[in-house]
């Protein structure tokens, strides 16, 4: 079901469509060991919340593959560092740490005496697990959020939340994949996102290889499409959710938000369970990630800003709850008062 692999494990080898040379090359590279596995998450080849819970359940397996013949407590040893390090990669996408928590649960459920080798198994098993539930996640939010999309419908999205994102559909992107096998007819305007621009190369590539109508627009172009009537809704996926319904996504979100509120135009994030982090009461409280000046300075390898001028590159905004119409989950719609839905949802 997924418009395009971006991961697989197969014969205890990782590999990933590796999502930095999209949309020139599509090229598929293997992650051998696990500092390649951070690597690849901390420099966005592998990208997206779920795709990045998954990629590192699966890089924990490849820092441990080496170990299956060694003692359990120095395998045991080894994973916990595994997990320790994968979790350093970036700071802000919840999946990322729900899937190691994950395997750390695993670890800490079998007897001391379970040998090195039915440890990685046990593993293994609870990242194909992971990987199942992901593709069953990005189906349920398809199916819940189809309705959405009316015969005619215009859809504004920000960022990447397709099948690049995860192992299947995606999230913001599974009720357009969903619509559009029912037979729909739909205009979707994909924002460029910058500074890195998923919108343009992610977004755009995918929906298009898809067979999806999709306009690619600027980001600053948003508002006068909304102004025009030609956007009807907006759906957008997430990194982290606040208990109180606070979103935490790609930088650019938040005035989205502010828009389609200005245009009374609904407002949607897709996400999946495992980005509901209940832990944290609000938005304000998600660690923000900021990146590397050059993505600003630098078109590629292109000097297009003055190299020492000072740059603020925050990847991620937080929008606040009352901004949101309603969250497209795996477990149906959620619509306010979010203080109570969602504790009543993920209690």
């Amino acid at each position: 079901m997924a418009p395009v692999s971006t991961l697989r494990w197969e014969d205890q080898h990782l590999h990933i469509l590796d999502q930095t040379l999209l949309p020139a090359q599509a090229r598929i590279i293997e992650l051998a060991n696990r500092e390649a596995v951070w690597e690849a998450i901390k420099s966005l080849r592998v990208r997206g919340a779920p795709a990045i819970g998954v990629c590192a359940a699966y890089g924990v397996l490849v820092g441990t593959r080496d170990y299956r013949d060694k003692d359990s407590t120095e395998f045991r040893k080894r994973a916990e560092d595994s997990i320790t390090y994968l979790a350093t990669s970036r700071p802000t996408a919840v999946n990322l740490f729900y899937a190691l928590d994950r395997m750390r649960a695993v670890l800490k459920r079998l007897p001391e005496e379970t040998s090195a080798a039915d440890c990685f198994a046990a593993l293994e098993a609870e990242a194909d697990s992971l990987y199942a539930a992901d593709v069953a996640m990005c189906r349920a939010i398809g199916e819940c959020g189809a309705a959405l999309i009316r015969e005619g419908t215009g859809v504004l999205t920000h960022c990447n939340a397709g099948g690049l994102a995860t192992t299947g559909y995606g999230t913001a992107l599974a009720p357009l994949y969903a619509a559009h096998e029912q037979g729909r007819r739909f205009h979707v305007y994909a924002d460029e996102t910058r500074p890195l621009l998923q919108g343009a190369r992610l977004t755009a590539w995918e929906l298009h290889n898809a067979g999806i109508n999709v306009t690619l627009i600027c980001d600053s172009m948003a508002a006068v499409l909304m102004r025009d009537q030609k956007i009807h809704a907006v759906i957008v996926g997430a990194d982290r959710i606040a208990a109180n319904g606070d979103t935490a996504n790609k930088i650019g979100t938040y005035g989205v938000a502010v828009l389609a509120q200005k245009h009374a135009i609904p407002f949607y994030v897709a996400a999946p369970s495992s980005t509901f982090d209940m832990d944290t009461p609000r938005g304000g409280l998600i660690p923000i990630e900021f990146r590397d000046s050059d993505e600003i300075r630098k078109a590629g390898t292109v000097q297009i800003a003055p190299p020492t001028v000072p740059v603020y590159n925050p990847a991620f905004d937080v929008t606040p709850s009352d901004l949101i119409a309603a969250f497209i989950t795996d477990k149906g719609l959620l619509y306010p008062p979010f203080d109570t839905t969602l504790r009543r949802v993920f209690p």
